[in-house]
């Protein structure tokens, strides 16, 4: 259970404050028509993720029998980890000009988050695996990954949504780099757990 929800923190954390289609538009509808209009954009991923987590979860639970494929999808999770590490590492800084000059932002937040990879890659990856293994320990757990995933992610998009409405320089400053260079140090551990199970999984 400890580890369930220490990948759910991390991965909330992380996923909430790396930089991104959605979050560039977090940020944009909140300099142009304020935080409540980035907030909104911000609890987009309720409802965008869920054709996306059932659809992950059918294919990997069909095939969740066949230990080798559950270590593929652990070396594929760690990869992708590490890929979202490393962009937290080059600190990119955040573009918060070229706003929409209309609101829209339920319509505006779903287009982009539907068609944006990031979604996909993780639940097809590090999202489905972790799920199926917090189920294994129960429902309860699968649950709490949900709802503590969930509520970091869109909680600390909903917060920068706030930041960029009245402190504009902290995403721009070093603090926000700071911020996402700890959190790659977080993602490298969670790599090298996911590279654990895939191995285990794989016999090794």
């Amino acid at each position: 259970m400890k580890e369930v929800l220490m990948s759910a923190v991390l991965l909330g954390f992380s996923a909430g404050f790396a930089p991104g289609p959605l979050m560039s538009l977090v940020i944009s509808q909140s300099l142009q028509h304020g935080a409540r209009e980035g907030a909104k954009t911000a609890l987009v991923p309720l409802v965008t993720d869920i054709p996306v987590i059932i659809l992950s979860l059918l294919l990997t639970t069909q095939l969740s029998q066949m230990k080798p494929f559950l270590g593929l999808i652990s070396f594929a999770g760690c990869a992708f980890v590490l890929y979202l590490a490393w962009g937290n590492f080059r600190a990119p800084h955040v573009t918060v000009n070229g706003a929409p000059t209309e609101a829209r932002s339920w319509q505006k937040g779903i287009i982009t988050n539907f068609l944006s990879p990031n979604p996909w890659l993780f639940w097809f990856t590090v999202g489905a695996a972790t799920l199926i293994k917090a189920n294994a320990v129960g429902w309860l757990a699968a649950v709490l990954f949900l709802v503590v995933f969930y509520v970091l992610l869109c909680g600390t998009k909903t917060l920068l949504a706030v930041v960029a409405g009245r402190l504009r320089a902290f995403l721009e400053g070093r603090a926000y780099r700071l911020v996402l260079r700890l959190l790659g140090v977080s993602l490298v551990l969670l790599a090298l757990l996911l590279l654990r199970d895939g191995l285990r999984y794989m016999g090794l």
